[in-house]
């Protein structure tokens, strides 16, 4: 059903009732931090072998010919021997490589959908938690693993990947009981934006591990501190406003009251009429494009720098982080400007997410074009790279939550779907792009990052066709249709 634009916007905050609009000390936005700091330690076990795997591969002999390293010069001056010298080296090939690094996405396509059905029927708050406190203990055992073998790697790799799967879906799940709806960008782009920073940490400090220390300690540093966040997620949260111990009254009306005529009570899910939505294979398009190129950068970003732009280990990570830095900077403040958009601006949910989709793809294609074509200009290549990924902190408010509005009843089953396609670029995105850069040369990398590019583009036109912001009718009870 469509209506004009301009009747989107519903008075859902109320700024003079203390303990609704108000962010400060509520139980909603206690939940969004504590979500952020779980998401922060998500992406670091996820992330940490992309750096630690440069320290751990034996050094190859003599370049190829017409490999970039006879065309780029070396970035920074020799260092002594790095203290690391316990840690064991493997002799795996690139094409080995691609393979650890992309069987993390084998486990984790299969719990996906599974973990946005139990979510729904379960609650989120013991999957999510378990889903990290499993990967965190699978991240123990990584460099046990890597010394039996690497199908050992690539089995663990998978498991922690099992492990992960299930928490997005869980996430969203808990959101659609805890985020009245012009609150949504908001709240979860905090909560999510913990994944960006867990990688703006994680690549430098894994760096600085693998010089000073050794690879092994960049799986039990972070792997412990997983165990210890499980514990206090399970003590503090609650999967609904209902069950919190402490929620303010006035903030627990606020709560349900906003989300009254947008659940549902069936009790059977309507998957019949969930895969026939135009609008839920809108977002599948976009988060399937988006994450092509997120993918290939966060697993292959740290061998770009060494191979391509020449900086040691430790360089490598602080340099690795700086374009999801600007990634977190522009997940917050986007998350802020969508919901000022539809609340103050009167700007429809579709209008806000179609636009804030085409800035964080389109943006991100161009720049990364532009960096494959800076050859050893690696202060250009930065630049760009960092500007297509920051942009890219732009979907979040775009597509990445748009579950929530055309189903928020089933928006951890909805992202289970999209998710599961989405993930399919984790498995074959590293695979392939290995693939294609055997000799580490600038026009392979160009390859590279234009197929990336051209991928996000389509993802971005097919979103701004088919997308809705609206609850679909077979999202509520009585299939009755409520706007956002």
């Amino acid at each position: 059903m469509e209506t004009e634009e301009g009747e989107d916007r519903t008075p859902l905050l109320k700024e003079s009732e203390p303990g609704t609009g108000h962010a400060c000390c509520s139980a909603r936005y206690s939940l969004a931090l504590l979500a952020c700091l779980g998401f922060f330690l998500l992406y670091a076990l996820r992330v940490n072998l992309s750096v630690a795997l440069v320290a751990m591969v034996e050094p190859s002999g003599s370049p190829a010919p017409n490999s970039t390293a006879d065309l780029c010069p070396e970035r920074s001056p020799a260092r002594g021997t790095a203290h690391n010298a316990t840690g064991e080296k493997y002799p795996w090939d690139a094409d080995t490589q691609g393979w650890i690094l992309g069987s993390f996405f084998y486990g984790y396509i299969l719990t996906q959908i599974p973990g946005g059905y139990l979510a729904s029927k379960v609650g989120g708050k013991a999957l999510l938690g378990f889903g990290i406190f499993g990967t965190s203990v699978f991240t123990l055992l990584t460099p046990l693993a890597a010394h039996l073998g690497v199908g050992y790697l690539i089995a663990v790799r998978a498991l922690e990947g099992l492990g992960e799967g299930v928490t997005f879906p869980a996430m969203h799940s808990m959101w659609s009981a805890w985020a009245p709806p012009l609150e949504r960008s908001k709240l979860l782009s905090i909560s999510y934006a913990g994944a960006q920073l867990g990688t703006v940490v994680s690549l430098p400090l894994s760096g600085l591990i693998c010089y000073y220390l050794s690879w092994v300690y960049v799986f039990y540093i972070f792997g412990a501190l997983g165990v210890l966040w499980f514990i206090f997620w399970m003590c503090l949260v609650s999967d609904t406003p209902e069950r919190h111990r402490s929620i303010a009254h006035a903030e627990r009306e606020y709560i349900l009251s906003s989300l009254k005529d947008q659940l549902s009570t069936q009790k059977s899910v309507p998957w019949c009429p969930i895969l026939q939505s135009l609008p839920l294979w809108a977002i599948v398009v976009a988060h399937f494009s988006y994450n092509w190129t997120f993918y290939t950068l966060l697993t292959l970003l740290p061998t770009y720098m060494k191979e391509i732009l020449r900086f040691d280990a430790q360089e490598n990570g602080f340099l690795s982080a700086l374009p999801y830095f600007g990634c977190w900077l522009c997940i917050i403040l986007s998350g802020q400007a969508a919901d000022y958009l539809r609340e103050k601006q009167n700007l429809s949910t579709v209008c806000v997410r179609k636009c804030f989709t085409l800035i964080g793809m389109l943006g991100p294609a161009a720049f990364l074009v532009a960096a494959g074509f800076t050859g050893c200009n690696y202060q250009l290549a930065v630049v760009f790279v960092t500007i297509s990924t920051t942009l890219g902190g732009f979907c979040t408010s775009g597509y990445s939550i748009n579950h929530l509005d055309i189903a928020p009843s089933y928006a951890g089953i909805l992202l289970g779907i999209t998710n599961s396609f989405a993930t399919i670029p984790g498995m074959v995105g590293p695979v392939i792009a290995k693939n294609l850069t055997h000799n580490n040369t600038v026009a392979e990398w160009q390859t590279v990052f234009c197929i990336a590019a051209s991928i996000n583009a389509f993802g971005a036109l097919f979103f701004a066709l088919f997308a809705s912001g609206e609850v679909q009718d077979w999202a509520v009870s009585g299939y009755h249709l409520h706007r956002n």
